[in-house]
């Protein structure tokens, strides 16, 4: 990712949109949820939002953003495994939606790489 000081404000803000899809949309990430986690996917669809939106406070805030964006690049490993459930479930879908599901599971890795630098960049000032 590009070093730009708007760096963590567009990480900032990634997070808090997708904080705000979990709320307004909870349908589709409570697809994803694995069935293996306890509790109702709904709970797990509201958490993690609550958890995104967390994250995006603290990214977006230079005292905070050096913790905060190390824990959205560990909370970006953790939702690893409901963008694989979402790709095997998709199995049976349409080839588009396959390529898509499939498409998603990289994805991960910039975003982990983008708050690590984020972070990195935060603990020299």
């Amino acid at each position: 990712m590009p070093r730009t000081p708007s760096s963590p404000l567009l990480l900032a803000g990634l997070l808090a949109g997708s904080a705000l899809a979990h709320a307004a949309l909870p349908g589709p990430f409570d697809a994803m949820v694995p069935r293996s986690l306890p509790g109702r996917p709904r709970q797990w669809t509201y958490a993690s939002g609550v958890a995104e939106l967390a994250l995006a406070a603290g990214v977006a805030h230079p005292r905070t953003r050096r913790t905060a964006a190390l824990a959205a690049a560990v909370f970006f490993v953790a939702v690893l495994p409901a963008n694989v459930k979402l790709a095997a479930d998709a199995r049976r879908a349409s080839p588009a939606v396959r390529a898509a599901t499939i498409a998603r599971l990289p994805l991960q890795v910039p975003l982990v790489l983008w708050a690590r630098s984020v972070s990195r960049n935060a603990a020299g000032r």
